[in-house]
């Protein structure tokens, strides 16, 4: 049975005659657990739901003020749904509709499922995806999971299943609140700990209406949860409160999530600075380690100076924290002290004294989030950069995460942006080891650093650089990667860090240090060197992934050559003859697309084409198939003469992936007759409930713009073949 026949998909006009409707939907009737989406396409708000009562519940839907405005709802029907299993879909459709930004969700945040049941990765997960699909094609959803993953609407949503020390640390701040004994509470965790994610969910927790919480998924803790959230909206009706984000670019990413969630809106999130006009209930700070004090502010001095003197403070003593106090009634504080990178960063001493302090409560996450290396990694890095390795220890390394060293800055280069294609959200990141020259308008040359006659660029934005239509192609700084996630961070130390072997220790060299505002005031060479190496240990947490690894002093390279696992050069492609192919057991078909006609119909004879071994990386199976990529029409993503990796189209959308066609009218100058390989793009027409493709677009990528795209349309549709979807170059 595939995918499509486990469940179907039903809409309904939601009003007073949907209950009667139901009598014709067994699933229905029997009492049968249903997930449910509402939604209006004029508002564009949406709600996600999941019960076994739909008469009830629809009932109860149709008496709530806020939902009986919306206007349609899809049923999601299946025999193979149990009640785990529509609480694990409705948690995913309440995840992925948040981060796909067609629709603003009135969901409540608390209580989304995040537990184990029977074949939840072997049946359940393929199911959600043919949903996704399915709710793409009638409308309901714009993006792709894949795209999804990667983008900032998703990875900052409120809309998150909290791990058991994440809900501690919630529990901790809402009794704090509810306490008046307590006026600051600072939730101390290193970078990847989830500290922004808790500053979210706690913000829509109080903008919320409670009718809409579900607080089943907290289990033993639900009732303790429920008082608190009723108690908290007792105290705080109507809440004066915002986010402060000290760094602009972070701030502007943050402010674009609060304007697709619902309750929730971008003047809610703001800079230290603006906090003078009013005073407020609660003021979350998210990086509140970049807080400023007046050091090295450049052109901020004068904007510093008159909050100071709106507020009655001394401009030489004062920081943007006791701004924060005084203006809020509490605050709530996600602190790091080793992610603090410049002099003008409020001091670590003055949180010391503010967590000291009588009103002052302090709560500590520990768990790594973000780096699938996990705690193991994190302490690594630690004691890498602070020398406290030795050779008998064991040096890091796990199929969970790729920690690897390059002695090429060519090397790095590429395989960084071979992630991105695989992966998105990969970047080349480094330390601040090279003037800014690009930036001048009357800069002299278009490039910023050159190492091994490669010349590089710094980025060419401050704001959200990271999402850029260019970052591909150039080298973030700290400024630009604090507070961001990637998937593979390229970090490229630079020559204003060294290693001394005979004192196994790591040295600074202050004249190779470029940010002029990051050393400016520093007399004392141990507090330029803790700022360096916060920088360094910041950027090399921000890989999902993977960190990969190149350096420029000889010494530094040299030590960590011992601690960090060494690029190996990827071997040429290995061809198997004829008497050692085992089909999709060691090897796979590697097809010559000139004389490919027939081949992707049926199981082929090892004659029919030449076999391949696969990097162990890849798990063989008889859905892949390579071909070779000739000419330069995808050469954005695909150089010419590539071998790529394909799996078999087996259905759901195709649409903004780069596929292989087949087509008889097809004429590829770069393929030759009946075959292309082009990004899909589908135009559709519905009506009645029923989709079908009006025309479809095979895009080119290219840097050649003389590449046209190829349009099927009409009659000529009936004939066009999906036959892969592209994976990986090979």
């Amino acid at each position: 049975m595939n995918q499509t026949q486990m469940f179907s998909i039903k809409k309904f006009d939601f009003d007073s005659k949907l209950v009667n409707e139901f009598n014709n939907i067994h699933y229905v009737k029997d009492l049968w657990p249903v997930v449910y989406i509402l939604s209006d396409d004029i508002v564009k708000e949406a709600y996600v739901g999941e019960t076994a009562d739909m008469y009830s519940r629809m009932r109860s839907h149709l008496k709530n003020n806020t939902k009986n405005k919306l206007t349609a709802v899809h049923l999601i029907l299946s025999e193979r749904f149990n009640k785990s299993a529509t609480l694990d879909i409705e948690s995913n459709l309440i995840k992925y509709i948040s981060g796909d930004g067609q629709y603003k969700l009135i969901n409540g945040n608390i209580g989304l499922a995040n537990h184990n049941y029977y074949q939840k990765k072997e049946i359940y997960g393929d199911i959600f995806k043919s949903i996704w699909d399915n709710l793409r094609t009638i409308g309901i959803t714009k993006h792709s999971i894949d795209y999804i993953d990667n983008s900032d609407l998703f990875k900052y949503s409120p809309y998150k299943a909290l791990t058991q020390e994440q809900k501690d640390g919630l529990k901790v701040i809402m009794k704090s609140l509810l306490d008046n004994t307590y006026k600051n509470i600072i939730i101390e965790g290193g970078a990847g700990t989830g500290k922004t994610i808790l500053a979210i969910f706690l913000f829509k927790l109080i903008n919320t209406s409670n009718e809409d919480f579900n607080f089943e998924e907290f289990g033993d803790e639900e009732l303790e949860f429920l008082e608190m959230v009723f108690e908290l909206k007792k105290k705080y009706p109507n809440p004066k409160m915002a986010l402060v984000v000290p760094m602009s670019s972070f701030r502007s990413t943050l402010k674009k999530v609060f304007k697709n969630i619902k309750g929730l809106n971008a003047n809610m999130v703001i800079g230290p600075a603006e906090i003078v006009k009013d005073t407020f209930d609660i003021l979350i700070v998210d990086e509140s380690h970049r807080l400023r004090r007046r050091v090295n502010l450049g052109a901020y001095f004068r904007a510093f100076d008159v909050v100071c003197e709106k507020l009655n403070f001394d401009k030489y003593s004062c920081s943007e924290l006791d701004w924060i106090v005084k203006q809020s009634e509490s605050a709530v504080f996600f602190y790091d002290e080793n992610q603090s990178i410049k002099p003008s960063d409020v001091k670590k001493e003055d949180f010391d004294k503010l967590k000291l302090h009588s009103l002052s409560k302090t709560e500590y996450l520990k768990s790594q989030f973000r780096v699938k290396g996990g705690n193991d990694y994190v302490n690594y890095i630690d004691n890498l950069l602070k020398c406290k390795l030795t050779k008998s220890d064991i040096i890091f390394n796990t199929k969970k995460y790729e920690f690897i060293l390059f002695d090429s800055i060519e090397s790095i280069q590429s395989e960084i942006k071979a992630r991105d294609i695989e992966n998105g959200l990969s970047r080349l990141v480094a330390g601040y080891s090279w003037p800014w020259i690009t930036n001048k308008k009357e800069a002299k040359q278009d490039y910023d650093i050159e190492i091994e006659n490669t010349r590089l660029k710094w980025n060419s934005t401050n704001i959200d650089w990271v999402n850029s239509s260019n970052s591909i192609n150039e080298v973030g700084c700290i400024h630009t990667i604090q507070g961001y996630d990637l998937n593979y961070t390229g970090v490229i130390f630079g020559n204003e860090i060294t290693y001394d072997k005979k004192n196994n220790q790591i040295k600074i060299l202050k004249e190779y240090y470029h940010d002029v505002n990051g050393k400016q005031s520093i007399v004392d060479a141990e507090e330029l060197k803790d700022f360096i190496l916060n920088i360094y240990k910041t950027i090399m947490l921000r890989g999902i992934k993977g960190t990969y690894v190149y350096v420029c002093d000889k010494d530094l390279r040299d030590y960590f050559s011992e601690f960090i696992p060494k690029y190996k050069i990827k071997k040429e492609i290995e061809y198997l003859e004829d008497n050692e192919v085992v089909p999709y057991v060691n090897s796979i078909p590697l097809y010559d697309l000139n004389v490919a006609a027939g081949y992707f119909s049926e199981l082929q004879t090892v004659k029919d084409c030449k076999w391949i071994v696969l990097n162990k990386t890849y798990k063989i199976s008889d859905e892949l198939f390579a071909c070779k990529v000739i000419g330069e029409s995808m050469n954005k993503i695909i150089p010419n003469g590539s071998i790529c990796m394909f799996r078999k189209y087996s259905g759901g959308s195709r649409d903004g992936k780069i596929v292989l066609v087949e087509h008889t009218s097809i004429q590829d100058p770069d393929f030759g007759s009946g075959y292309t390989i082009k990004e899909y793009r589908s135009n559709k027409s519905i009506k009645n409930d029923t989709w079908s493709h009006e025309s479809i677009i095979l895009k080119p990528l290219s840097y050649n713009l003389d590449y046209e795209e190829i349009v099927i349309e009409d009659d000529e549709l009936i004939n066009l073949k999906v036959i892969g979807i592209f994976e990986t170059i090979l």
